[in-house]
């Protein structure tokens, strides 16, 4: 496939950083545990490009900054709405979740499970806080809202509902998968993204920076080019594609903007094909680490201690539904989904589909990481 590119000798040859038992067990318990299939590591069996339908790809949201208030306008008509009280309780908790003019100490939650850390840092918010990793989530889980929704009086936009879909998701637990607390093997990257993009038609997660700011985007996509130079190492390039924020405001209907990222990296396999580790080129570019969005627990539970505890999960997650047509629900594959919204299974006997699925009931209504951008 790759004989007709050019390759650069851009490193010294020599075998690539390996993959740890810990890397190798965390991609195989977590794609088991979500897809009833075993995660493949042979790299001539995996898919060399992929892409989720159309339909699926994330939707464009804003990363609300905490220097603009995250989602405090959207939160105000919650609390007239849902709360139903005049001293805005939602409101008021995000304002000071978000204030850029406390001075004081500040505790910061970072990492997901077991690899989250509480630290305190002063000085206020830094300017690119904010909800980069609720808008990611939200987009890969949820079909974007399609028609507004009124509320005991209050009418609760496409834009409003993408709002409240990024606060539930802002301090909600998400599962690691590579990276973080340790360099993103190149190893691990190739076969993340073949298995859950191309196996699985899936999107998850990447921090995009590898520097102490956080940006999360959602990846949809990807395309890898390889030369082989031995049964022992294969030179790739990869690109993936990912939805960029909106930059300036939520709107009703995104803009669907999109960004490229582009990898160049070395493969070591073993006897039997599989990738043990690799190394990255020079000019590859790099990211943090990448993630996959859990289904949103009810504020202040285990896996969401932290969000906001005047908000209803379940009744925002309701507003979403009656601004989705219920067919579009129906075909919106996603792991570990809600049990309002289990989606039904399509048949498409060249593609692997989650087993642990249901036809959504009929009696659903119709019509830190660290909290950066």
């Amino acid at each position: 496939m790759g004989s007709s590119l050019v390759f650069l000798a851009l490193f010294a040859a020599g075998a690539g950083t390996p993959l740890t038992e810990e890397d190798v067990a965390t991609q195989e318990s977590t794609f088991g545990q979500m897809w009833n299939e075993d995660f493949d590591w042979k790299f001539a069996t995996l898919p060399t490009e992929g892409s989720v339908p159309d339909e699926r790809i994330p939707y464009s949201g804003y990363i609300y900054l905490d220097t603009k208030g995250g989602t405090a306008n959207t939160l105000r008509k919650y609390d007239l709405a849902v709360n139903q009280d005049s001293s805005l309780p939602a409101t008021s908790w995000e304002n000071q979740d978000t204030s850029a003019a406390w001075s004081g100490n500040r505790s910061v939650t970072v990492g997901f499970g077991r690899f989250r850390r509480t630290r305190v840092v002063g000085g206020g918010v830094n300017a690119w806080y904010g909800h980069c990793n609720g808008w990611s989530s939200a987009a890969i889980r949820h079909a974007e809202p399609q028609f507004s929704v009124k509320s005991n009086g209050q009418i609760f936009t496409p834009a409003d509902i993408k709002g409240l879909l990024a606060e539930i998701y802002m301090y909600n637990d998400h599962r690691l998968l590579a990276g973080y607390e340790s360099d993103l093997n190149p190893g691990a990257l190739h076969a993340i993204l073949a298995n859950w993009i191309g196996r699985g038609l899936h999107p998850i997660v990447m921090d995009a920076d590898p520097s102490k700011e956080k940006w999360n985007y959602p990846i949809y996509a990807f395309a890898s080019n390889y030369k082989q130079h031995s049964d022992r190492e294969v030179e790739v390039r990869t690109t993936i594609v990912y939805a960029k924020d909106t930059d300036d405001r939520e709107h009703d209907k995104s803009p669907r903007l999109h960004q490229e990222k582009s990898f160049h990296y070395s493969l070591d396999l073993n006897e039997s094909g599989e990738i043990t580790g690799g190394t990255y080129y020079w000019d590859s570019d790099r990211i943090d680490f990448l993630w996959l969005p859990l289904a949103p627990k009810a504020s202040g539970s285990e896996g969401n201690e932290r969000g906001n505890p005047n908000i209803d999960v379940a009744r925002v997650l309701e507003i979403w539904r009656q601004s989705v047509p219920r067919e579009v629900r129906r075909k919106w594959m996603i792991v570990d989904p809600h049990e309002r919204d289990r989606a039904m299974e399509v048949a498409d006997p060249t593609r692997m589909l989650p087993r642990r699925i249901r036809i959504v009931p009929p009696s659903v209504a119709v019509t830190e990481v660290a909290t950066g951008g």
